[in-house]
């Protein structure tokens, strides 16, 4: 009920160009439905987001990240060859999609795998014009 009224809201012609935005959240939260692989997301400060996805057998030739469009997009898909008779499989490396919608202003700044976690660095870098300026009375 919030949802169609969220939608309602949006549509009135007073919100030019929001429809967009919010097609685009909406897009990304049917994505993050699934539960794998787990992720935390931490506030490190005012500005700084850690973005942390356990990924437990995959190496970085496994894992692409990208940014398209103010998404966030990691994939990852295991490639095993092996001369092994598998007796039993109990750790999971099946192919994945995780998707996270960015806020305006967001940048991904960096990303390191280790020990089965990948921690991504989110920096909101605001542009000098756009950052409230005092105006000095003459």
């Amino acid at each position: 009920m919030v949802n169609q009224f969220a939608m309602d809201l949006f549509n009135d012609p007073f919100f030019i160009g929001f429809n967009r935005e919010l097609g685009r959240l909406n897009t990304a939260h049917k994505t993050n439905l699934q539960s794998y692989p787990p992720y935390d997301l931490l506030k490190l400060d005012e500005d700084t987001y850690r973005l942390s996805v356990a990924i437990a057998g995959f190496t970085k030739n496994d894992i692409n990240i990208s940014v398209d469009n103010g998404t966030l997009i990691i994939k990852g898909e295991i490639v095993e060859v092996t001369d092994a008779e598998v007796v039993h499989k109990g750790i999971a490396g099946r192919k994945f999609v995780r998707s996270f919608a960015l806020g305006e202003y967001m940048e991904v700044s960096g990303a390191e795998l280790k020990d089965g976690m990948l921690n991504i660095n989110i920096d909101r870098v605001v542009p000098e014009e756009k950052k409230p300026k005092s105006i000095k009375i003459k």
